[in-house]
């Protein structure tokens, strides 16, 4: 830094000199296998790219970024170098279909150690990442270890544990209508979490897109900045969900709401927590997060659902209002069990006529030019819906999302090669918009389309050697 105050690059070309010259710069990484038509069969394809992007153990050099990591893991793909946190789930999913439960195990091992060493699982394995987790499916992850999903729960009781208290620090202390940290405590007493990073500055990954998006604001920099990182940490940065106006990045508020899919997977943790507890006859720990999680889904209740509407939606808690912003999150009820059976009835009836499209689910209703909004779908959010609607007897909707998805990504190997990180839904392409280009590997989508194979029927374009129309 001293160097770089000093003698500052003046060009791209000094700057390129300059980073040779003071930095270990990180390794190309592999390139994904693409095959000439006609294509492999996908699965075989799926097979091929596991050890293209699994890497070794970590042992980091002094001032480098990565985090430590004891076992192997699979990274996504592209641009993301690193284990993180909420993709790995999903890439396990076929990890354990593909007879890989060993490397699966593995990853698990790894957010398991970082919950020892840092209290949660940062959004990825960097430095830069600690100050937020994202998606809580460390429990999920767990329950892949074993067909005993108890004896897995009570196996990884400590870390479990570890990670709720993460998530719900400052409770015991917090008023009616305020929030710290994670947690938010409304007006009578109930008690959901939020999306919240721990530091207000711009993103150490994306710092000229966030300095861009706070000029453009009308709110003090900071907050923006801690709204980014919070929307960061919930997975999906970014989205119309997010912001005040609906279509302006510039307008982002993430930590004045409550997410329907953060609460869902909470009450998914409590439950898993209750589990391990009573495998391990610890009763009154069983009993208390048994209570818990019914106090949840009461407020989820309360304040998430929507009974005019029929659906489950965020909740702006500064204010007190719902938002009309229709999302696949609304689907996270369904698959964590945390939906009566009328409101699961309900929710199918929106997503026929509102987020089912051609190639697959909408992630929303709304264009916005950000990856998390129409025209976009998402491997995980076709999962969380294909698995939510199977478990309410929704069969023949959930089996159509899936047949739709699985063409989608079929058509879109048969076309490139490979698969991709996310897709357009309404034209069966693949996907776009966001801060940075469509990158392809991938680790989530690789792992749902190998679980949605061996779910259903394979669809004609997914078959050797099928070419696109």
């Amino acid at each position: 830094m001293e160097i770089y105050r000093t003698h500052p690059p003046v060009s791209r070309a000094e700057l390129q000199t300059f980073l040779e010259q003071y930095f270990d710069l990180p390794p190309v990484g592999k390139v994904t296998p693409v095959t000439d038509p006609p294509r492999a069969p996908i699965e075989t394809h799926i097979a091929s790219l596991w050890p293209v992007l699994t890497r070794s153990p970590v042992d980091p050099p002094q001032w480098s970024s990565q985090l430590a990591l004891s076992h192997p893991y699979v990274a996504p793909g592209g641009r993301f170098r690193e284990l993180y946190y909420w993709d790995s789930y999903f890439t396990m999913l076929g990890l354990v279909r593909d007879g890989r439960r060993d490397l699966a195990d593995d990853m698990t091992d790894d957010f398991a150690d970082l919950i020892a060493r840092y209290g949660h699982v940062p959004n990825g394995a960097r430095t830069y990442y600690l100050s937020r987790s994202q998606p809580p499916v460390f429990y999920l992850m767990v329950g892949l270890t074993s067909d005993d999903v108890g004896q897995a729960n009570a196996r990884y009781l400590a870390a479990l544990r570890r990670e709720y208290r993460f998530w719900m620090k400052g409770e015991a202390n917090l008023k009616p209508g305020h929030a710290y940290a994670h947690v938010v405590r409304l007006r009578d007493g109930a008690v959901l979490n939020r999306y919240w990073d721990a530091r207000a500055a711009p993103r150490d990954e994306a710092y000229v897109e966030d300095l861009k998006t706070a000029e453009a604001a009308s709110r003090p920099p900071r907050d923006v900045y801690r709204d980014l990182r919070s929307a960061a940490e919930s997975g999906w940065d970014f989205s119309s969900r997010w912001l005040a106006d609906g279509r302006s990045l510039s307008t982002i508020e993430t930590t004045s709401i409550i997410p329907v899919d953060l609460n869902s997977l909470l009450f998914g943790l409590e439950q898993a927590i209750a589990t391990g507890c009573r495998q391990t006859h610890d009763q009154a720990c069983a009993k208390a997060f048994v209570r818990r999680a019914k106090a949840r889904r009461s407020a989820i209740a309360r304040y998430l659902w929507s009974g005019r509407r029929g659906e489950f939606l965020d909740y702006q808690w500064m204010t007190g209002r719902q938002l009309d912003r229709p999302s696949a999150a609304m689907l996270y009820p369904l698959f964590t069990g945390v939906a009566s059976p009328a409101q699961a009835e309900d929710v199918a009836a929106i997503v026929r006529s509102q987020l089912l499209a051609p190639g697959g689910l909408r992630t929303t209703t709304t264009q916005t030019g950000q990856q998390w909004d129409e025209p976009n779908g998402w491997a995980p959010l076709q999962w969380i819906a294909f698995r939510g609607l199977s478990d309410y007897g929704e069969t023949d909707l959930a089996r159509t999302i899936a047949a739709r998805w699985l063409n989608t990504v079929c058509r879109a190997y048969a076309e490139t090669g490979k698969l991709l990180e996310k897709y357009n839904v309404e034209t069966a392409e693949p996907g776009g918009g966001g801060e940075y280009p469509l990158q392809d590997g991938f680790g989530w989508t690789n792992g749902v389309t190998r679980a949605l194979l061996g779910d259903v029927p394979q669809p004609k374009m997914c078959a050797a050697g099928v070419t696109p129309d």
